[in-house]
């Protein structure tokens, strides 16, 4: 397994649940036993003091209860398929099936500078170190108004911090969620206190020994003890140059999560042919990560019964004491079919055009945990657009008459 992340971990489930009695070798760029990442850019940043790192699984638990060697500290540099083997610089890891789950690092930027406060969030000393920052006080400015950079503004915000939000598109995830949802989470930051500059871009960080300004391209500039940037994520398949695997936006995979013969990939770096939507995905989400590990990790153990994944995506974040959930995929039409853009509740669903009829595509939902995995059930099914809104009108009927 190449990568001690969430994905590597179920991996390595998926293995032994498939009745692999071998021994399994835990690949780990970091020297730190895999840890969940979700809670770094919420609970981490924002407890009184700092909490315990968020281990997965205990060394003894992966060592003795799943019978793993750890490899930690020191990232994989190549993989020979030829051969059979992973590199850690000038060692080789010989395999007869090998689970990719590098994940993805933070999207790199032309205008970012390598100044004291400036940070992003991808690891456990990412964490560490903004939470350290945040405990300074101070001004934050955070780049890019996606889900890990609006929550770590919610968590500045609970700690009582003075915070911007500073997002390119004309509002936050505009083009992933549509307008009337990029609205309702613009409402959000407003209500929980973060000033919001939507529709601008960064061009330099300024400071004279450590952060003290972000100028944007309108010619303003913002004060900022602490700048964190948010602008997203890129999969981590550098290494892979010269293995002979297609990588395209991620390690590309057939349905069942193999990119060659023996290799199988999960979590942020895979990107495989989904059976429901027929084309392919990379998903970066939690929910992804822990269910196409395990399903990695059975087909890897055993290929002959190897098995599609066909899971339909779904995450949740936590802003300002919001619950956004989110099922399937967007899409260009976008309806709002419960709550409002302004309220604290809402349900809206996306209307995909296809052959035989439209078809919900996706769902997101704010403060309705009770709806959202009935849409995803749907979704799964290939439900239609009419079965969507009949979903929707019985669901609103019983909401204002519970609430009656």
């Amino acid at each position: 397994m190449v990568g001690a992340s969430l994905a590597g971990v179920r991996a390595v489930d998926g293995a032994r649940r498939a009745g692999f009695a071998g021994p399994i070798t835990l690949i780990g760029a970091e020297p730190h036993l895999p840890y969940d990442r979700p809670p770094l850019s919420k609970a981490f940043l924002e407890a009184e003091q700092e909490p315990a790192a968020p281990t997965l699984r205990t060394e003894q638990a992966l060592r003795e209860k799943h019978g793993v060697r750890l490899e930690l500290g020191a990232p994989a540099t190549g993989l020979d398929t030829a051969a059979g083997t992973v590199l850690v610089g000038e060692r080789a890891y010989p395999y007869t099936a090998a689970v990719i789950a590098t994940g993805a690092a933070a999207r790199p930027l032309p205008w970012l500078a390598d100044l004291p406060g400036v940070h992003s969030l991808r690891t456990l000393d990412d964490a560490r170190r903004i939470r350290a920052a945040m405990d300074r006080g101070g001004r934050v400015v955070v780049v890019g108004a996606g889900f890990i950079g609006s929550e770590v503004a919610a968590a500045a915000r609970r700690r009582g911090l003075d915070v911007t939000v500073v997002e390119l598109l004309p509002a936050p995830m505009v083009h992933a969620v549509g307008e009337p949802v990029g609205l309702a989470c613009a409402n959000l930051h407003r209500r929980g206190g973060t000033r919001l500059r939507c529709g601008v871009g960064v061009s330099a960080v300024l400071g004279d020994g450590r952060v003290q300004r972000v100028a944007l391209a309108d010619g303003t500039e913002l004060p900022a003890d602490l700048v964190v940037v948010g602008a997203g994520a890129v999969p981590s398949t550098g290494w892979l140059a010269g293995s002979g695997l297609t990588v395209d936006d991620g390690v590309v995979c057939d349905e069942r999560l193999c990119a060659a013969p023996g290799v199988y990939a999960a979590g942020d770096v895979a990107r495989w042919q989904h059976p429901v939507f027929g084309r392919p995905l990379r998903v970066e989400h939690w929910t992804n990560a822990a269910e196409q590990g395990m399903a990695a990790g059975r087909n890897a153990a055993n290929p002959p019964a190897a098995t599609p994944y066909a899971a339909v995506p779904y995450f949740w974040s936590d802003w300002y004491g919001t619950r956004i959930q989110f099922a399937g995929l967007p899409a260009a039409e976008v309806h709002v079919v419960d709550g409002d853009t302004d309220g604290e509740y809402l349900v809206a669903l996306y209307r995909q055009p296809h052959p035989g009829g439209a078809r919900l595509s996706g769902v997101i939902t704010m403060n309705a945990p009770a709806e959202v995995m009935r849409y995803r059930t749907l979704i799964q099914q290939g439900g239609s657009w009419p079965d969507a809104l009949e979903l929707a009108g019985t669901r609103r009927a019983a909401r204002l008459a519970a609430s009656a």
